[in-house]
Formats: C-alpha cells, structure tokens, sequence
C-alpha cells in the first residue's frame, strides 16, 4: 500500500494533558493519527497491557522519554494493520503485537507501530492472551535464555515474580527446566507465586529474604538472578549470586530515577565472581545503525521472529501460560494505573478498547 493515499484517522484516546498523577491528568480525547511512515503501520487496536514505564512517562520522571503534553501514553497495541508504510505492506490484514513508534501512543483505538517490532499472532491466540504473551515472555526470553544462558537444573531467582514482567520470567525459567525462588511483598503474592510453579516463594518484607535464600541455595547462592526492580534490590541480590552467577539488570521498578544512579559498587561483583548483565529488550531492523547513532546494542527482527516462534509453541503446548492479572474496561484504565503504581495487581494488566468488535 503507498503510504501518500493514506489519510489520518480519528481514534478515541486516552490523552496525557499534564505531567502528574495518571488518575489526574489523562482524559479520554477523540485524536487524529496520522498515515503510517516508512517502517511503520497503523493498527485498529484491540487490546495492550498497561506497564510501569507508562506512569513515568505520564508523571514526567522517564528521562529516556522525556515527553511533553498532550501526548498519548502506551508501549504496547495488539490489533490488525489498517495501513503500512513503505517496506512494511505485507503487514496489511494482519494481526500483530508490536510496540508503538518511538513508544508511546498505544492507549488509543488506533496506533501507530514500528514494523520492526511487529509480531503476528495465530487465530488461536487471543487478544487478551497475545498481549499478555509479548513483552514478559519476550523479555524473559532475551534475559533468561540469551543473556543469562539458564540451563536446565540451575537454581533462578525472580524478583517481584507476581509482576507483570517477574510472573513472566518465572513461569518461563520452569518451562527452562530451572529450580525457581520467586520474591513478591505479600503473602497473597508469595502464594500466587507458588500458583504459578515457584519451588519455592519468600516474602521479602518478613525477615532477611537474602538469608532466606542462601538457606534455600545450601549456602551456594543463585545461579541467575531475573532483577526488574533495581536499587536496594539488586545490591542485596549481589549477597547471593553464586560462583559463575549471572545477575540480570532487566528495570528499576523501584525508582526510575536508579537508571542514572550511581548506586553499584564494582567490590562485589569482582570478588563474588558474578557477571552483570544489562536487559534491554528492542528489536530493530538494522542493529548496526542503531549501534552507531544511540551506542545501544539492541537484537535484530529476525531473532525476535525466531524467539516468537518458540515463545509460540511453548505457549500451544502448555509449557507456558498467560498471567492475565486482569482485564480491564476502556474506562477503568485511569484508576488501574494507580492500583498498579500501589503494587495492588498482580499479572498483567490487559485493557480492551472494544473499539473493533
């Protein structure tokens, strides 16, 4: 499709009119989305899962993404593509999940997304479901099998493992074959935990937790640490990686703020002998021009199409499951967000825009 005969399109959104409290500064707006560019396509959405990164977007503390209002929050949209710019019309008619350009601008009924990050969903999988599936489970798969090289039979430590991202990486490390310690702050959670298939589950707000699983580990510490949470976390994390330990550094749950900390000291991981290992998750359709231009180094689409596919068969033939904490009404997203900010949810948190039914 040419991307010059497409015209923009109104959607209903959800419009961040000032930085602050979701609950206080998001209204619901009819907007104009404009024609997909070159790399991009336009989704009718149906569904996307709410994250934590999306009420410091809103809030103004996500220096990474320094957005100034009006703007439409939202990394994710699941749906099928309206419309595609140049190199991306084969997308057309199809159903996908993918993350927004520039990401942001999902919470709205359609959505601009990055073709490179696209993913097409079979019949089978729901909305709900495919929404779930794609950032914990492709996370957990970049973190889990590609940076920390879990094997079968290694001991995995998930913080906040009844979190959107932490439930993800637990279910995942069992279907890896790995004996899995989940952390979570209530006993409510330590039990969803052990619903999930946690070997064992600790509440880190009752007692020592490092102590707790160097008792679980017979001294030894863990093997791969899944840490999304960051600061406090994750140099107490460092009292209990094992010899040849790799600590996965997947987010700052804890405080944005901790990705420009300087909080780490180089003493224990050199003298614990553990590697620190950066997660971040984009995939791209050149790695090398972004590696030139921003310094990162972000996986190429093709090995995010090969992971979906695992990801894919493991889900068909239950060796993993969704963890939908809640579906959520269109109307209801404002007072979600401040459940999760509460650490009141657990799971995924899966909005519906019931805008193509």
């Amino acid at each position: 499709m040419n991307d010059v005969a497409v015209k923009p399109i109104s959607a209903e959104a959800w419009v961040a009119t000032a930085l602050g409290d979701p609950a206080k500064v998001l209204e619901r707006q009819t907007v104009e989305v404009r024609a997909p560019g070159p790399g991009e396509v336009r989704v009718a959405v149906r569904a996307f899962c709410l994250n934590f990164n999306d009420i410091d977007v809103i809030q103004g503390r996500y220096t990474t993404m320094p957005l100034q209002p009006p703007f439409i929050p939202g990394m994710e949209a699941v749906g099928v593509v309206e419309s595609a710019g140049l190199g991306a019309e084969h997308l057309v008619g199809r159903r996908i999940v993918g993350i927004p350009s520039m990401a942001f601008g999902g919470y709205a009924s359609y959505a601009i997304v990055d073709a490179a990050t696209a993913l097409e969903l079979p019949a089978w999988v729901g909305d709900a479901d495919g929404a779930a599936l794609h950032y914990p489970f492709h996370l957990g798969w970049f973190a889990l099998h590609e940076r920390g090289r879990l094997k079968p039979g290694e001991t995995l430590l998930v913080h906040a493992a009844a979190g959107g991202t932490g439930s993800g990486a637990l279910v995942l490390g069992k279907a890896l074959g790995a004996r899995v310690i989940a952390t979570a702050g209530s006993d409510e959670k330590v039990e969803f935990c052990r619903e999930l298939g946690a070997d064992h589950a600790v509440n880190y707000r009752n007692g020592d937790w490092v102590e707790q699983v160097m008792d679980l580990t017979y001294g030894r510490g863990v093997d791969v640490a899944f840490d999304a949470v960051g600061g406090s976390v994750t140099t107490d994390t460092f009292r209990c990686m094992g010899l040849h330990g790799r600590h996965l550094m997947a987010g700052f749950a804890e405080d944005i703020a901790l990705e420009d900390g300087d909080y780490l000291s180089p003493r224990p991981i050199a003298y614990g002998n553990f590697d620190v290992c950066g997660v971040c998750l984009v995939y791209v359709t050149d790695p090398l021009a972004v590696r030139r231009t921003l310094g990162f180094n972000w996986p190429a689409r093709s090995e995010g199409l090969d992971a979906h596919v695992k990801l894919l068969e493991m889900l068909r033939t239950g060796a993993i499951r969704t963890v939908i904490g809640a579906e959520v009404a269109w109307s209801d997203l404002p007072a979600q967000l401040e459940r999760m900010q509460a650490r009141q949810t657990t799971g995924r948190l899966v909005v519906t825009t019931g805008a193509h039914d």
